[in-house]
């Protein structure tokens, strides 16, 4: 005998109760593939910044490099443009002089000091923001870098004096690095250079602020102090 009734009762609830698992389910796995995507591009963004923080440390050995040894320490005390060429290699003519960067001054001490902190700490926006000094330099970036023109950032080349191979990173990123004088004016000077009086005999200690940067994105900095005994030694 066949019970009609307790067949009618039946409203479909485990149909209903299966879309909502459905529904859950998918929204899960659509959050978990969110999740991942977004950790893949955190990842790739790490590791992207850490391709280009070793490449900007590169130049930034380069210019470092640029202070050793005694030759040419009227070069590593003013600036000439000359030496801010990509002619400026121990390839091409046996030189290795550093691009030091022209003295920065403005209408007063406090203008000079707020112009300088801005170099020391944002390296890559410096030139823009100060245009009458960037006129100092033909070419203010690393994607412009170009022969016979005075540059702000010079090219990374490398250390070897017995090649003429311009160095790149393998994924072709570039780098380049540039050098400045740190200086002070005269009721600071004791402090940061206790020979001060004798720079026109290039006697005494002087620090440096070396800047590499990557791809005109990612910028690194290190200072350096190199003690002189003079022009004539």
């Amino acid at each position: 005998m066949r019970n009609f009734k307790a067949a009618q009762q039946q409203q479909g609830a485990v149909l209903v109760v299966a879309l909502v698992m459905l529904l859950v389910l998918t929204v899960l796995a659509v959050t978990n593939m969110r999740g991942v995507t977004l950790e893949s591009r955190i990842t790739a963004s790490r590791a992207e910044t850490q391709r280009l923080h070793d490449v900007a440390e590169a130049a930034l050995r380069e210019g470092e490099f640029r202070f050793y040894g005694p030759a040419f320490l009227r070069d590593k005390l003013e600036f000439n443009g000359e030496n801010c060429k990509t002619s400026n290699t121990l390839q091409t003519n046996g030189l290795n002089k550093p691009c030091l960067l022209k003295e920065m001054t403005a209408g007063n001490v406090t203008d000079t000091r707020t112009m300088q902190r801005k170099f020391y700490l944002e390296p890559l926006d410096f030139f823009e923001a100060y245009p009458d000094y960037a006129a100092n330099y033909q070419v203010l970036d690393g994607a412009g870098v170009t022969a016979n023109k005075v540059l702000a950032w010079m090219p990374y080349i490398g250390l070897d004096a017995n090649t003429s191979r311009k160095y790149e990173s393998e994924d072709k990123r570039k780098s380049f690095w540039n050098t400045y004088l740190i200086t002070a004016d005269a009721a600071e000077s004791e402090a940061v250079n206790a020979e001060y009086g004798a720079v026109l005999e290039g006697r005494g200690t002087y620090f440096y602020l070396v800047n590499g940067q990557a791809n005109d994105e990612l910028a690194v900095q290190s200072s350096t102090a190199n003690i002189y005994v003079g022009l004539n030694n």
